[in-house]
């Protein structure tokens, strides 16, 4: 099962890599799952680990003339605000048991399952928009910019910072929509933007952790580390040989199957 972890952290560096998001909801089962993690201290390892494989990504596609830095701190402000706030004030004081009558909820199967719920409408998003018939539009090369909405996007990016924060997720799934919608980002930019922002909040956030005293497991963190960084180097030639419908195909459905299976496993 540890080798299948590691293993699994590859594929988790490949994807970040290739769409800019979805590292967070493989890397949280990975560590719950296969990793004997308990669930509040994977979200906080998760931050790193997908904080700093982001951070590496971000690099390249900022060596492309990729990331609108701009543009991202514009959105990342208030959502490195927002994680910080949470793992450092809001996860250490949420009880262990959230409901005890009729039924018994407990901190951790709550934040599973909040974190499969994401993971359905994620895939969900993922599959309707690769199923879509668009016309070409040359990567969005020669749309015209949008007029930005400056306190919708501030408040796009608190509401992501704070999904962060609980789930130690880095939100992908929903800073790209955002940038795309709102600030009229083409796609690809969008998408190095994405890990900019992500590794901005998921390793300050992390650095909350830290401040309420998460412990440290070596060697298990460093080699996961490692794993994942091979796996977003590995991206770098596999994203030009994959076209991206094919791959949010692929994704959407594993996300599927990862979700149900999270809430049999929780629930049943």
């Amino acid at each position: 099962m540890i080798v299948l972890g590691y293993f699994m952290a590859v594929v988790m560096g490949i994807i970040l890599g290739v769409i800019g998001g979805g590292g967070s909801i493989l890397t949280v089962p990975i560590l719950v799952y296969l990793m004997g993690v308990s669930p509040d201290i994977a979200t906080g390892y998760s931050l790193l680990l997908v904080g700093a494989t982001a951070a590496f990504g971000a690099y390249r596609y900022f060596k492309d003339g990729l990331v609108d830095v701009k543009a991202s701190l514009l959105f990342a402000a208030p959502s490195i605000v927002a994680v910080y706030v949470t793992r450092a004030f809001v996860m250490p004081n949420i009880p262990d048991t959230l409901i005890s009558s009729p039924f018994e909820l407990s901190k951790n199967t709550a934040i599973m399952l909040f974190f499969a719920a994401l993971m359905l409408a994620s895939a969900v998003m993922m599959l309707l928009k690769a199923y879509r018939k668009t016309p070409p539009t040359n990567d969005g090369v020669d749309e015209q910019p949008k007029q930005v909405n400056v306190a919708l996007i501030m408040f796009e990016g608190a509401v992501v910072g704070f999904v962060t924060g609980i789930l130690g997720a880095g939100g992908g799934f929903l800073i790209i929509p955002a940038l795309v919608l709102f600030l009229g980002m083409p796609i690809k930019n969008a998408v190095g933007a994405s890990l900019f922002i992500i590794a901005l909040k998921s390793l300050i956030g992390f650095i909350g952790d830290l401040q309420a005293g998460i412990p440290l497991e070596i060697p298990l963190l460093p080699l996961m580390l490692v794993a994942t960084l091979l796996g977003m180097a590995f991206s770098t030639k596999l994203s030009k040989r994959l076209e991206g419908p094919t791959l949010q195909k692929f994704f959407g459905f594993f996300t599927l199957v990862i979700a149900v299976f999270i809430i049999s496993k929780e629930l049943v």
